[in-house]
């Protein structure tokens, strides 16, 4: 099975900058920053609660916790926000505010919530339209793991932030190009 694209800062900053052209624009740029910034799959995404994210004050929280019937392997695990997701969120937080905090996080045009099929959907229609060949609803998770890995971050750090069992599942996220590997032998 052919593996999601992983995207260049250039290629994210495309997208979000294409979302801000949509009806849902603030709603698109905020999923797509969670999928990027959080590393969640399509089905996390459309599983988030309100008050998975912001406290009773509506303030973002600085982690969160996916439940067991939230992620994919059933098993709970953090979800830590950093300075960008942070951001976005709070942008995002006005739209919300005024619903139930049982809510879904993001809601479909109807106002319902997504399912994890919708959800990907929305995914394949905003890259489709941006142009994005290759990329789907795994694209951010897996730049994501990809851009961490860069930067050192340990494969078992990876697979806990992943929420895998294993670091082999983790190890297949792992885009490899040749400017990475020009700057490894460059640490000898």
């Amino acid at each position: 099975m052919k593996q999601a694209l992983t995207l260049t800062d250039a290629q994210l900053r495309q997208v979000i900058a294409f979302c801000a052209t949509r009806k849902y624009a603030l709603r698109d740029q905020t999923i797509v920053q969670v999928s990027f910034y959080a590393g969640l799959r399509a089905m996390e995404i459309a599983a988030l609660r309100i008050s998975d994210v912001y406290d009773q004050t509506g303030e973002v929280r600085s982690q969160f916790t996916l439940t067991a019937d939230q992620t994919k392997g059933q098993v709970v695990r953090s979800v830590y926000v950093n300075r960008k997701l942070r951001r976005a969120l709070e942008q995002y937080q006005p739209l919300v505010a005024q619903r139930n905090r049982n809510d879904a996080l993001f809601a479909t045009q109807l106002g319902t919530a997504f399912s994890a099929n919708s959800m990907c959907q929305l995914f394949f229609k905003i890259y489709s339209d941006c142009g994005m060949q290759g990329a789907s609803s795994h694209s951010g998770r897996r730049t994501f793991i990809t851009k961490l890995a860069n930067t050192g971050v340990n494969v078992r750090l990876l697979a806990a932030l992943a929420g895998h069992r294993h670091i082999s599942t983790t190890q297949r996220y792992i885009d490899v190009n040749d400017a990475q590997l020009a700057r490894a032998v460059e640490l000898i």
